[in-house]
């Protein structure tokens, strides 16, 4: 009863919803063959049904014209019939399981690329170009116009005759209809621009032909945003204002509220508040819409905990609280607080990896779910306990990679124990959350820390493991997971040395940990580009020291994620950084008490110099490969992992072979330095077999 506001059922038109809770429309980059909803794509989506969600929302951003390309994203295809069988496929997965699957299309107008597949002519009211894809276009003619306006209703019918539950028209995130909306980008003069009906009129003319298309027994919704947040755009009075315009007209069977336009990199940043914004920062632009309409309110930013939604929901801001990113993280999200178990949710850290990816082209992954969108693979969100005989399982390292080893294990039914060095579990994770914006990538640590305990992990903390140690408990499988360190012998003219009385540059570990006081004048140079050179930067300048981030890529923070970086130049701006590009860190030297860093253009060889009080390096982890060497002569395997069973998610052939002695395996950075995913996701597909 504590949740009972998510439990209620509500009806959207003509469907019933179990429940309040939805998995919001997101570019998920799954579809294949030509945009199709095969395999990969129904899977993801049965899993949140079968894990309880209420309604899902699928297809971010599918196109119903052939010249709004889809394959950059590989979204999903509406321009074909084609699309009808595998929508029938898609709609008796979510079904049977008691859920609801609609679906959002659109024509994105300028907001995509041009550059490859049909090399698209692109489209926009009044020829404006649009700057987060760089992406020229031409102005729209009437004849375009009606022909695009009856894709949108054929899209529609094919929708309903695959067997949907119903559409949702994108007019958000300066799509086309929106396009229309905002007088930032609609200057024409025509019936199609200046006044505000003219402005309105082509999402009215789609929003009539999709409905004379399906019928009034069919769900059509609009997605909206409350507020573009741009000085010539469209405010909340004004989205109110057409909000009511569209209600009125009966036709629209919900309204999908999200916070702030997305057609500049700063505002894209507002669209998926990643872990730096506070909860629900947009909630107050949802519920001034649901004042001025008439149906259900559906609001989906930064909603991820069951309490958060709760209140929510009792507060009567809105009808339906999207919670799309809490499903990507954990799809039994509604299942395990219907079974009283709220603490065994994966909640989302607001980490924005899966977006993140989705920006890059690349398929929607989570950070600490590696079971998302692999559910066609057989890789398990719930791990079954193992028929063959209990095993001692030692692992060594408590990162990600080994407190997810130690988790699957256990749910496997083995004796499990954990060494960690450190007095706390989490690894790199730790230090991540020292910085002023990842304090919540803690969460991740967290939840292990409660199913460890869950499990009954036998956890040895503050305990280096060595060679005898683990030989003495007689294992059967050993885990190394035990990470690196940074890589700042890799230049001699750095002049790094093991002793920090000696050596000329520190590591942003060093900065992060707070074994090294910051300096004051302090030059960073990151050739990684990822977060630990950025969030160092902004821990630096938040303690008040003069900080220069230099790189020798195109920009600080070339590697992080489109909806993650402004909001790390928004801070780092505010803070006075200066952030310098192109130059390489040539050489570090000692003048006096001052260190002089000699930085060098990579393109012209020109040098020059820094005179600082402390040089920070991010190059980057090297493997501490140290244990795993010691034994590997004893293992069975020679510390072997099959490739092809490992790729092919099938158990190591080894696990079968009987012989005297222990199996010995290494995941994560002390293999090799990739990422949080990468260790969970070697973790899982290796141990779910033991």
């Amino acid at each position: 009863m504590a949740f009972e506001a998510l439990f209620q059922p509500i009806k959207i038109g003509n469907q019933t919803i179990r429940n309040r809770v939805v998995s919001t429309a997101h570019a998920e980059v799954y579809a294949t063959d030509g945009g199709m909803t095969t395999d990969r794509y129904v899977k993801y989506y049965e899993e949140k049904a079968k894990g309880g969600c209420g309604l899902c929302i699928c297809g971010g951003s599918s196109v119903v014209s052939i010249d709004s390309p889809q394959a950059w994203w590989s979204s999903v295809n509406l321009s074909t019939d084609r699309i009808i069988p595998h929508f029938q496929n898609l709609a008796d997965a979510v079904h049977k399981h008691g859920g609801k699957i609609m679906i959002q299309i659109t024509h994105m107008g300028r907001r995509s690329r041009w550059d490859g597949f049909n090399w698209s002519t692109l489209l926009s009211p009044s020829g404006i170009r649009e700057p987060v894809h760089r992406s020229t276009c031409k102005t729209i003619e009437e004849e375009e116009i009606w022909r695009i306006v009856g894709d949108f209703a054929q899209a529609a019918r094919r929708a309903k005759e695959g067997g949907l539950d119903g559409v949702e028209l994108s007019a958000v995130h300066q799509h086309l209809i929106d396009q229309f909306w905002s007088p930032r980008v609609n200057k024409r003069t025509d019936e199609w621009g200046g006044s505000f009906e003219n402005r309105m009129r082509f999402g009215m003319e789609v929003l009539k032909a999709v409905r004379a298309e399906v019928g009034d027994d069919f769900v059509v919704g609009m997605r909206i945003t409350g507020d573009e947040f741009h000085p010539d755009g469209l405010t909340h009075d004004d989205m109110k204002k057409i909000a009511a315009y569209y209600d009125a007209t009966g036709m629209v069977d919900f309204f999908g509220v999200v916070g702030s336009g997305c057609d500049t990199h700063n505002t894209l940043a507002n669209v998926i508040p990643n872990m730096s914004y506070p909860p629900e920062p947009f909630l107050h632009l949802a519920a001034g819409i649901k004042e001025v309409v008439s149906v259900p309110v559906i609001h989906a930013q930064n909603i991820k905990d069951p309490n958060q939604a709760q209140r929510i929901l009792e507060g009567g801001y809105v009808d339906l609280v999207g919670m799309t990113r809490a499903h990507i993280a954990d799809p039994h999200f509604i299942a395990k607080i219907k079974m009283g178990e709220v603490d065994q949710i994966k909640q989302c850290v607001g980490a924005n990896y899966c977006i993140d990816r989705q920006y890059q082209g690349l398929d929607v992954l989570c950070i600490q779910n590696a079971a998302t969108s692999r559910e066609y693979m057989g890789v398990p969100h719930i791990i079954e306990k193992s028929e063959g005989p209990k095993r001692k399982v030692v692992v060594v390292g408590g990162g990600p990679g080994g407190m997810e080893a130690a988790r699957v294990s256990a749910e496997r039914g083995h004796d499990v124990t954990l060494f960690e060095a450190a007095e706390q579990l989490g690894g790199q994770i730790t230090l991540a959350a020292k910085a002023p914006q990842r304090d919540q990538i803690a969460g991740i640590t967290r939840w292990y820390q409660l199913e460890l305990a869950r499990l009954g992990v036998d956890q040895r903390l503050g305990t280096r493991a060595d060679e005898a140690t683990i030989v003495d408990l007689r294992p059967d499988i050993v885990i190394l997971a035990t990470g690196g360190q940074p890589f700042l012998s890799q230049v001699p003219e750095w002049g790094y040395a093991e002793s920090r009385d000696e050596s000329l540059v520190v590591s942003t570990w060093d900065i992060l940990s707070g074994a090294v006081e910051p300096g004051k004048n302090v030059l960073i140079y990151d050739t990684i580009c990822e977060f630990a050179g950025v969030s160092a930067a902004d821990y630096l300048a938040d303690k008040g020291a003069k900080v220069e981030i230099v790189t020798d890529d195109i920009k600080p923070g070339a590697a992080v994620g489109g909806t993650t970086f402004p909001t790390y130049y928004r801070s780092l701006y505010e803070k006075e950084v200066i952030m310098t590009s192109d130059l390489a860190l040539h050489k570090v030297y000692r003048e006096g008490d001052s260190l002089v860093a000699v930085l060098e253009n990579e393109y012209t060889g020109a040098q020059e110099e820094r005179v600082v009080d402390q040089v920070v390096v991010e190059n980057g982890v090297r493997p501490d490969e140290s244990l795993y060497y010691a034994l590997k002569g004893q293992s069975r395997n020679k510390g072997q992992i099959d490739i092809e069973a490992l790729y092919a998610i099938q158990p190591q052939p080894c696990l079968s072979e009987s012989g005297e002695g222990y199996l010995l395996f290494r995941l994560g950075d002390c293999t090799a330095p990739r990422n949080t995913h990468a260790a969970i996701y070697d973790a899982l597909r290796l141990c779910k077999d033991f």
